[in-house]
């Protein structure tokens, strides 16, 4: 479809009614596909892009916690999460998050 506009010459308004979508949904694949490629015009996978409850000033929180208290467990240190910044999260999440953070700081 972009490429009939861009080479062709065809008018979007016709070009984008005879694929099935509207003008600004052209305009959008257009851009994209300048943008990106045609990586661009896939869809991205739907969803959150990262964790958002487990801040860099909560996990640095949970350390600090764990550092005074080692025998702490995730699930103790998950209710100290929800009590302290009013955040719910599942004791796993906070193990992950936490191994991420000291392999990225062993990393260094």
């Amino acid at each position: 479809m972009v490429r009939r506009v861009r080479v062709d010459g065809a008018p979007v308004t016709a070009t984008a009614a005879a694929f099935g979508y509207s003008r600004p949904s052209y305009y959008l694949a257009a851009t994209a596909l300048a943008e990106s490629g045609l990586d661009g015009l896939v869809p991205a996978k739907p969803g959150p892009r990262g964790g958002h409850k487990l801040t860099g000033q909560v996990l640095a929180w949970a350390g600090q916690q764990l550092a005074a208290d080692p025998a702490l467990k995730p699930a103790g240190l998950a209710g100290l999460i929800a009590e302290e910044f009013g955040v719910r999260v599942h004791p796993r999440s906070i193990e992950r998050a936490l191994a991420r953070r000291r392999e990225h700081s062993k990393s260094r």
